[in-house]
């Protein structure tokens, strides 16, 4: 039996550039020798911290980063609902991927997903904190580590996807390696927009046997 695959692409980005898993490159926080990955908790994203067992020696600025527009992609294949991400990346002034955010919805399904792609060499315990404004914390766990980023990733609570929708700033802190904070603010203004509107680019594949 032949099967002919074909499909249909809408937007002006190729196939491999929304696919592409991006490699991330750090702060200039250090290399990931000797990082450990770490274990998902499975618990939504919550403005309650953990228990934070461990002191902070301090902040230090982030490399400037410059964030492209937030962007909506959909993926449809054979038998499933559609799936669409909404992400924004940042980038270094070299054009050097910075960090990833993205936010990705099933159809017919209430639960989101938030997940960031973010460096490596970075104090896994104390997660990912988020602020939008100056509203509460939320705070999001990593769940694994590979050679060049580390993710991490929870249900998106949805007290977080309201504030996002009508906030101006999200500010992003992660702990590097020497236990010094790290920020970086990107703009949440348009998200609400491209979250709610048509995809930029829809990718549907379908099998003909």
């Amino acid at each position: 039996m032949t099967r002919q695959r074909s499909c249909r692409y809408h937007g002006q980005s190729s196939v491999m550039a929304a696919l592409s898993v991006l490699t991330l490159l750090n702060f200039g926080i250090g290399n990931a020798s000797g990082q450990q990955a770490a274990k998902p908790e499975g618990s939504p994203a919550s403005e309650k911290p953990a228990g934070q067992e461990f002191a902070l020696r301090g902040q230090r600025a982030a490399r400037e980063i410059k964030y492209s527009d937030w962007r909506k992609v959909c993926f449809k294949t054979p038998g499933t609902n559609f799936v669409c991400r909404t992400s924004i990346s940042g980038t270094f002034e070299t054009g050097q991927s910075a960090v990833r955010i993205d936010l990705t919805e099933r159809e017919g399904d209430k639960a989101a997903r938030l997940q960031l792609f973010l460096p490596v060499g970075l104090y896994l315990q104390a997660g990912v904190k988020i602020t939008i404004d100056q509203g509460a914390p939320y705070r999001l766990p990593y769940v694994w580590c590979l050679t060049n980023t580390c993710i991490a990733a929870d249900l998106a609570d949805p007290k977080l996807i309201k504030e996002m929708e009508t906030g101006q700033k999200l500010q992003l802190e992660v702990v590097d390696s020497s236990v010094l904070t790290v920020t970086t603010t990107l703009p949440v203004n348009q998200f609400a927009a491209v979250r709610q509107g048509t995809p930029a680019q829809t990718f549907e594949q379908s099998i003909d046997e």
